[in-house]
């Protein structure tokens, strides 16, 4: 399995530091709004990644955390004019449903930056010692950048070229300006927790360090978020923790592409977003998902509605492969499964998996007219690799249900029932007459060994 590097920028082989365990942390959500689906296709992405995983054998411990302190829920918290843990509460809770409804799976551990108070002014206590952070004028706690040799190493850039595009504050404390902030003094009306330089709250970049060696240990496997995070967090989150640590801190860093809006990154401060809920109120959750994930992990995704449109097109092809099949056996290691398994160990490569699943659905397709026992262990197959994916999780004729109160339904099969009456009386002129009636309505008919079955195709 080949895993590609953001650290050394190309494919590596993958050797999990202990064999047959991998522990791997991604970067969680800032609880102050909703998720919005650029959110989402960064944990549908990593998703995959730890359920592909599991299914080559591996005992994965996946932790995600979640925000819960911020200048962004403080300042949600004093507009609403409620304390900052009901911010919190209420968006951890809307996080938690949309992410469910989307299949992403719950992490083993879910940490939250408050609940580690201790760890993270443990951590600073040590920089500091080790002269890698300082207290400044204003008394908040700094990182010194530049007493850490390899700093821009995963952004790939030198760090006066960092510095040289740095924002220089006015009247600012910092020694340098790449310094980044460890320990916040409470401003008047901010939360805060005690600490040996006065009451205050962690900056955001130590939570994480703190978070995953806690849980992860001092070095562990895949640290992943999306590209957004290269620069300035995850670099920071290297150096302070390899000043702690002495040793290498993540093997394996993964990050995934944006979803775009006309070319644009898709974000809160620009305005230009979706949340999942506003998507999951047109399509159903796993059309979203495939959307998410039917590019690869590391390509941007251009949002749009005929994109989701598609997306839901797809899934009815491979849905459709699978109706009316009888329950068998999978075959065993056979020429689909092989290719399913070199796509996804080739650094997750979906598009290629996904294609794979269509051209299993295509060839049950021709043997459901042949050989429909063949075309019934193939179908379980179909289900089998798609799980990995976390599609077709549904019955067919479920996901083929017409969930829409304005459809006439005793109508519509009235007129199937005219229809297979003219079939079987060869008036075909008739039949087709019937049939134009139903797809003026967006009504399709599928004629099969058990009859006519419908289904209703948003216009």
């Amino acid at each position: 399995m080949k895993i590609y590097n953001s650290l050394t920028r190309k494919k590596e082989t993958f050797q999990p530091i202990f064999p047959g365990k991998v522990k791997m942390y991604v970067c969680g959500p800032t609880v102050y709004d909703f998720a919005h689906i650029g959110n989402a296709r960064t944990y549908a992405a990593f998703d995959v990644v730890v359920r592909y995983l599991r299914f080559r054998g591996l005992d994965v411990t996946y932790v995600r955390n979640i925000t819960d302190i911020d200048d962004k829920i403080i300042k949600r918290a004093n507009e609403n004019k409620e304390g900052f843990e009901e911010v919190v509460a209420r968006f951890t809770k809307a996080i938690h449903e949309d992410f469910s409804a989307l299949g992403l799976l719950k992490p083993d551990h879910e940490p939250r930056a408050t609940g580690y108070l201790p760890q993270i002014i443990a951590f600073i206590e040590k920089l500091i010692a080790n002269n890698n952070a300082y207290i400044a004028a204003n008394g908040d706690v700094y990182y010194s950048v530049r007493s850490f040799e390899k700093y821009g190493a995963l952004a790939h850039r030198n760090i006066d070229q960092l510095e040289s595009g740095a924002r220089v504050e006015i009247n600012d404390v910092k020694r340098d300006p790449l310094d980044f902030v460890l320990w916040k003094l409470a401003k008047p009306s901010e939360p805060f927790w005690d600490s040996p330089w006065g009451a205050g709250r962690p900056g955001w970049h130590i939570e994480c360090s703190a978070m995953t060696t806690s849980l992860l240990g001092e070095h562990f496997d895949i640290h992943g978020g999306g590209k957004d995070l290269i620069f300035p967090h995850h670099e920071n989150e290297i150096a302070q923790s390899e000043a702690v640590s002495k040793q290498k801190f993540v093997n394996t860093w993964m990050h995934a592409g944006f979803l775009q809006i006309e070319k644009n990154k898709m974000s809160k401060s620009l305005g230009n977003f979706y949340t999942i809920r506003d998507v999951l109120a047109t399509y159903p959750a796993e059309v979203l998902r495939y959307f998410l994930i039917m590019s690869h992990y590391r390509s941007p995704i251009q949002y749009s509605e005929d994109g989701l449109v598609q997306a839901e097109k797809a899934l009815e092809r491979l849905y459709n492969a699978l109706r009316d099949l009888p329950s068998v056996e999978a075959p065993v290691g056979n020429s689909y499964e092989k290719k399913f398994i070199a796509a996804m160990d080739d650094d997750f490569n979906t598009p290629i998996a996904f294609s794979v699943l269509f051209d299993l659905a295509h060839e049950i397709q021709r043997l459901r007219q042949v050989d429909l026992t063949a075309a019934a262990s193939l179908g379980t197959l179909l289900k089998k690799l798609s799980s990995v994916l976390h599609v077709l999780q549904e019955d067919p004729e479920e996901f083929f249900k017409v969930d829409n109160t304005d459809l006439d339904v005793a109508k519509i099969e009235g007129l199937i029932a005219e229809r297979n009456a003219a079939r079987a009386s060869k008036n075909w002129a008739e039949a087709d007459r019937v049939r134009s009636l139903l797809s003026a309505m967006s009504i399709v008919l599928e004629d099969n060994a058990k009859g006519t079955t419908w289904k209703y195709i948003k216009s």
